[in-house]
């Protein structure tokens, strides 16, 4: 395992499809087998934030503390080569979602410091308003119903077209 500079590794929150029971899950699985990942439990975000659901029903942690519902997920550390295995996946150099520091707290733990996959801040108002200005407190089986795996989307768009084209579409992101 490689980790930071002072032998540390970063502490991430999942709260979507890299959870266990999701899709996505199998990269936190490699990560663990190869010792690039360590589950650390189940937190929740401190503050209120909103989890939204976009396009192909994938979840979208928005950067409007205060909003929403205090969000549940899973704490990893991570070193930095399985980070940045994460980062490709979540598309932080494509605009797609940035990582940024939230606050969690476990039930009988204290406060952790951890960073996040935030929508990416140039369309994370929007999803807001899209999806009526309602998060949820967690991304279950139930919200993951009618979730396109990524080989199964329109490989002719990129994902940021995706989300453009779901935030200008009539249809509610409720639908599925």
């Amino acid at each position: 395992m490689v980790d930071d500079e002072k032998g540390r590794r970063r502490r991430v929150f999942t709260y979507g499809t890299l959870k266990r029971g999701f899709w996505n899950h199998s990269l936190m699985q490699e990560l663990m087998r190869s010792g690039d990942a360590v589950f650390l439990g189940n937190y929740r975000s401190e503050e209120k934030y909103p989890l939204v659901c976009g396009p192909y029903r994938v979840p979208f942690l928005l950067n409007l503390p205060g909003l929403g519902q205090r969000v549940m997920g899973e704490l990893y550390a991570v070193s930095s080569h399985g980070l940045a295995r994460m980062d490709e996946l979540e598309g932080t150099s494509r605009g797609h979602y940035e990582m940024l520091p939230i606050k969690l707290e476990a039930e009988e733990e204290a406060a952790a410091a951890a960073n996040a996959y935030f929508a990416h801040s140039s369309y994370a108002m929007e999803l807001w308003i899209k999806n009526g200005r309602m998060g949820l407190s967690t991304y279950s089986e139930k919200e993951a119903r009618g979730y396109v795996k990524r080989q199964d989307r329109p490989q002719h768009l990129t994902f940021l077209d995706h989300i453009h084209l779901f935030l200008s579409s009539s249809s509610s992101s409720s639908s599925s």
